[in-house]
């Protein structure tokens, strides 16, 4: 009974929704806990509903600056401006990069069967921020406009890479203030397995050979003949002269008997019937 007063109280003095949402929970805790019976948790619920009708009723519509006496009134609905929605300039070109980011391979093929195309696209955009900064701090509209998909669909892949436990989600909120982007961090093995197996090579393609590759060292029985260096060089060696026919009619062989020419001799001496 004394904590139901307590709580009448607290809810008569309430003057903001914070207070009554705060107020709210306490009631409920303190019913599970068996502090208010079923019949007082009730009542303290419709009092408090009833405090927040009063509140809601008792704002006051704002005028509007510089038209105080023309009797025009704007109700503030919210602190700051409504969100603008992010439309691509180019949905072709979004598609395109969409394609070529899911396709690039974001993370192991047993991780990736469980997204989507654009949610791979997603993850792709996260895994190239934690590679450089071993975080990724970027807005919800700005990895949903550079994977070329919709801010809900960034924000449901997200989502569900974290409720698979591959990435954890720290939110960063201002009472009063805009939010600061929430920082994502990958926590799976594998993942970050194959983000560094990725990272080097890409950094091994991308560095320029510092050092001459050695020359492949012959195997097998054939002997190996090396390209010509004057070819590339620009300088040639004369060619070797050709030996040519003669010019004119070519004399006939003479042929013996056996239509052999002359001079021929059989390798097994005579031939029979010689």
């Amino acid at each position: 009974m004394l904590h139901a007063e307590i709580m009448r109280a607290a809810i008569e003095g309430a003057r903001t929704f914070a207070q009554m949402d705060e107020l709210s929970r306490q009631l409920w805790r303190g019913h599970g806990a068996g502090a208010l019976s079923d019949r007082e948790a009730q009542g303290l619920a419709e009092h408090l509903h009833g405090r927040r009708s009063a509140i809601r009723e008792g704002m006051r519509p704002l005028p509007i600056p510089g038209l105080a006496g023309s009797g025009l009134v704007v109700r503030r609905t919210r602190l700051f401006p409504p969100r603008k929605i992010p439309r691509s300039p180019d949905r072709i070109a979004s598609r395109d990069r969409r394609r070529l980011l899911a396709c690039s391979g974001p993370l192991p093929p047993r991780l990736a069967a469980r997204f989507t195309e654009g949610q791979r696209a997603v993850l792709r955009i996260v895994a190239d921020a934690v590679a450089e900064a071993g975080l990724c701090d970027l807005c919800l509209d700005a990895i949903a406009a550079r994977a070329g998909v919709c801010r809900r669909l960034a924000q449901g892949a997200l989502r569900l890479a974290a409720g698979d436990e591959l990435l954890t989600i720290e939110e960063r909120r201002y009472p009063g203030r805009r939010n600061a982007p929430n920082l994502v961090r990958i926590v799976s093995q594998d993942w970050q397995a194959w983000i560094k197996r990725g990272g080097k090579r890409r950094r091994t393609d991308a560095a320029p050979p510092t050092e001459p590759r050695p020359e492949p060292r012959p195997t097998g029985c054939k002997a190996l003949h090396a390209t010509e260096k004057s070819l590339f060089s620009g300088t040639r060696s004369p060619p070797e002269p050709v030996e040519r026919l003669p010019d004119g009619p070519v004399p006939a062989r003479r042929q013996d008997d056996h239509g052999h020419p002359s001079g021929w001799q059989h390798p097994f001496g005579s031939p029979c019937g010689s």
